[in-house]
């Protein structure tokens, strides 16, 4: 483990104690600086779930190691949703769906793309994994856009008819979800067997066992999670501290901070050209959130919420879904990508991240929840 603490990012993991001191016996200490420690112990611990990551992947494959990224990456955005479903703020859980997918279609895979095009030219993906991701994402769109266009066609009265469509919508997306996992890992593995990369990254680091790796990953997951949900009780203050608007809070703000691990994990892979990796950390962990947590946070809401979850994101809500599927449909259909390309998903999340700095707090991007 020496040669792996030469590493500068791994001089950070002091601040995961100190995070963990700071919340509980620092009552005093300013929301900003909470905010910072925290943020900084993300940042090793998502370091490390990036190398077991790559380790499980060895042995797996880029696939099932880019599923397994996904899976344990958005570990810390349920366990954060749940507590905030537990604490009756189901619009702040909406406004986190919606700011996932904006941030892994726009940020993660722009700057990931960009990252791996200043080394490479050219990079190359497996497009007939894309195809099939990208129609499955846009379900995911639709899953969202049926159940808000509803609520404009309905009154008050008829909500039992609102949640009786939202229940079903969630049943439909996790039997989606299932039979994506068959396709992907059973019955179609080929269509994401990875691209050969044009330039092999000479490999410097021994391979682990295949229990350590998970063992990592899993105990590196657990902590993620504790993290972000102290940077996340702080981040509200710091906002308003530092003038930002609750739309920008919660689609903007929370989603990156969630999405740490994703973000390293994704631009990691794509500095070693394997795009592919990149792909499957970055998509599927947009298509987990849509079709697996989404549906499972709806259905807990009737247990631990004081008011059931459902799908209703407004107009805006529509749009901040829509375009990142749209751009990334047109931007994926060659299984090639470069810096600027990179530019492009950026530029789009910017103007994105723009709207909602500047939207103000009596207009909320997550309509609120009819009575």
């Amino acid at each position: 483990m020496t040669n792996y603490f030469k590493n500068p990012i791994y001089w950070l993991l002091p601040f995961v104690p100190l995070a963990e001191i700071i919340d509980h016996f620092g009552h005093g200490v300013a929301a900003e600086v909470r905010f910072a420690i925290a943020a900084l112990a993300l940042i090793p611990l998502a370091a490390i779930m990036v190398e077991s990551t790559e380790q499980i992947s060895h042995r797996s494959g880029e696939a099932l190691g880019g599923l397994l990224n996904a899976t344990f990456g958005n570990a810390p955005e349920l366990i954060i949703s749940l507590v905030a479903l537990n604490a009756g703020l189901l619009d702040v859980v909406k406004a986190s769906i919606v700011g996932v997918v904006l941030a892994n279609l726009l940020f993660v895979l722009g700057l990931s793309f960009f990252i791996g095009g200043i080394s490479y030219r050219t990079q190359k993906f497996n497009r007939r994994g894309a195809r099939a991701q990208r129609s499955v994402l846009m379900i995911a769109a639709i899953s969202i856009i049926v159940p808000t266009v509803f609520d404009n066609f309905i009154s008050p009265e008829m909500l039992s008819h609102e949640l009786a469509l939202n229940i079903s919508v969630a049943i439909v997306l996790l039997i989606t979800y299932g039979l994506n996992l068959l396709f992907m890992l059973k019955t179609h593995p080929q269509y994401f067997v990875p691209k050969k990369p044009q330039e092999t990254v000479e490999e410097t680091s021994k391979h682990w066992s295949l229990g350590v790796a998970v063992s990592v990953l899993l105990i590196t997951s657990i902590i993620l999670a504790f993290m972000s949900g102290i940077l996340v009780g702080s981040v509200e203050q710091t906002a308003k501290n530092l003038g930002m608007s609750k739309a920008f809070i919660g689609v903007i703000i929370i989603a990156l901070i969630g999405g740490v691990p994703e973000s390293v994990a994704a631009v990691t892979m794509a500095r070693k050209n394997k795009l592919d990796l990149t792909m499957g950390i970055a998509v599927g962990s947009s298509i987990q959130i849509t079709l697996f947590v989404a549906p499972v946070l709806m259905l807990s809401s009737y247990y631990i919420a004081p008011l059931p979850l459902n799908l209703v994101v407004g107009n805006a809500g529509i749009m901040i879904v829509l375009f990142p599927v749209m751009i990334f449909s047109m931007l994926v259909t060659d299984g090639r990508a470069n810096w600027f390309k990179g530019i492009q998903l950026l530029s789009v999340y910017a103007l994105i991240a723009l709207f909602c700095y500047f939207l103000p707090d009596n207009k909320p991007i997550i309509p609120l929840l009819k009575p």
